[in-house]
């Protein structure tokens, strides 16, 4: 680790690690050079780029409108929030530069499972991002599952907002202080984890 406590920015996907199992976080910050290379993550990364091609032939029905401003691959960082990231699609409704205009957030996953807690977190996490670079209110966001070519709403609420701001600061004392978490309560996510090898009070 180079970055001072102040300087260092999150990715937004940490924050759906950490709440996955914080021990990824630590491994990816505090021991970076163990980091494997899998045919999962090379693939998810293919998964979303085909998706966005096919996002920009698709109306904008699925998300429950019928117009809107769209940007694919949008870069967002705030030394405020501490966080940086890639969002898979921003909507301006009707457009940025109209009078009351709200923005949504817009997240693929490879899923067919309803959107869990890791995955909202992260949504409300470029909901702020989001807000904070383009000056518009975001309200609500949506995760979309590519499987099953499906939307899932998600209210961006003060709770969720909140829980963003709690985890980063938890982050950034775990990584600062480069102590190991604990291992989840449920060792149901170790069974598949890249880096289930390194621990070893998992079985």
């Amino acid at each position: 680790m180079t970055e001072t406590a102040s300087e260092l920015l999150f990715e937004v996907t940490d924050l759906k690690q950490w709440i996955y199992c914080p021990r990824v976080l630590y491994y990816r910050y505090c021991l970076p050079e163990i980091r494997p290379t899998t045919d999962l993550i090379a693939a998810g990364i293919r998964s979303h780029a085909d998706e966005a091609g096919r996002e920009e032939r698709r109306s904008l029905r699925s998300y429950g409108l019928q117009e809107g401003e769209r940007a694919f691959d949008v870069r967002l960082r705030s030394a405020a929030l501490g966080l940086r990231g890639r969002l898979d699609l921003a909507i301006a409704v009707p457009d940025r530069a109209a009078p009351n205009a709200e923005a949504m957030v817009v997240e693929y996953k490879d899923s067919e499972k309803p959107a869990g807690p890791h995955f909202k977190l992260q949504l409300a996490a470029y909901a702020l991002l989001l807000e904070e670079a383009w000056a518009l209110p975001v309200r609500r966001g949506y995760i979309y599952s590519i499987p099953l070519r499906e939307t899932e709403i998600i209210s961006i609420g003060a709770a969720l907002r909140q829980k963003v701001r709690q985890a980063v600061a938890a982050m950034r004392v775990a990584v600062t202080g480069e102590r190991m978490p604990d291992a989840p309560a449920s060792r149901r996510p170790c069974v598949s984890c890249e880096f289930r090898r390194f621990c070893n009070d998992v079985v």
